[in-house]
């Protein structure tokens, strides 16, 4: 998937320099940008590709930017970088579209596997049923515990106020998440979402 270019945003010239020097030396084009105006200043200009955006940032943030990015009907996969990740900024960018979410520091298998994954999303968006399919088959291995704390997970909620919900301790909810994790064969809270949402985990509420 190298052929296609990867447009980096982040306001730290230190992680544009080594995170671009990464790409590079692993055979993607980048083009870098300090904010997330700057990249939306140049949007007529920028053929298919990945957008790495950061999330902290002075003026708008990087949700705020994805979601102009979306009313603007840009198609390019976004994924989303942040060095002070939650779950509820990783369900918010996810929700809005992100195709992965990568905390830093990452390591260049990390960068790469998010590449891969946004790659397929841009090479062919006609699967989406067929994982929604695969999706909801992995889904009904959980047990109806597991699958409501995978649904707090989902609004964003920290373990301690999932226990609360559901009347369990939140060492208790890290037991089923674990579980969960485990049963859908992912190891880490983007994977997780991504299944989820696939499987419209949530959507009718």
């Amino acid at each position: 998937m190298t052929d296609y270019p990867v447009y980096l945003i982040d306001d730290d010239d230190g992680v544009r320099r080594s995170v671009g020097f990464m790409l590079k030396t692993s055979g993607y084009r980048v083009e870098t940008f300090e904010s997330g105006e700057e990249l939306l200043s140049h949007l007529r200009d920028l053929v298919p590709g990945y957008i790495l955006l950061d999330v902290r940032m002075p003026g708008r943030d990087g949700l705020e930017i994805q979601t102009e990015l979306r009313e603007r009907g840009v198609t390019h996969p976004v994924i989303v970088m942040t060095g002070h990740g939650d779950i509820d900024m990783a369900v918010k960018a996810m929700k809005n579209g992100a195709s992965d979410f990568i905390e830093k520091p990452f390591g260049k298998s990390t960068l790469l596997g998010a590449l891969e994954n946004a790659g397929n999303r841009l090479a062919d968006n006609g699967l989406r049923h067929a994982r929604r399919d695969e999706a909801q088959v992995l889904i009904n291995g959980l047990t109806q515990r597991e699958t409501e704390v995978l649904a707090g997970l989902v609004k964003g909620y920290p373990n301690k106020t999932i226990g609360y919900d559901l009347g369990i301790s939140p060492r208790t909810v890290e037991i089923h998440r674990a579980n969960v994790m485990n049963k859908l064969e992912v190891h880490n809270l983007s994977d997780l979402l991504r299944i989820a949402f696939a499987a419209e985990i949530g959507e009718k509420e």
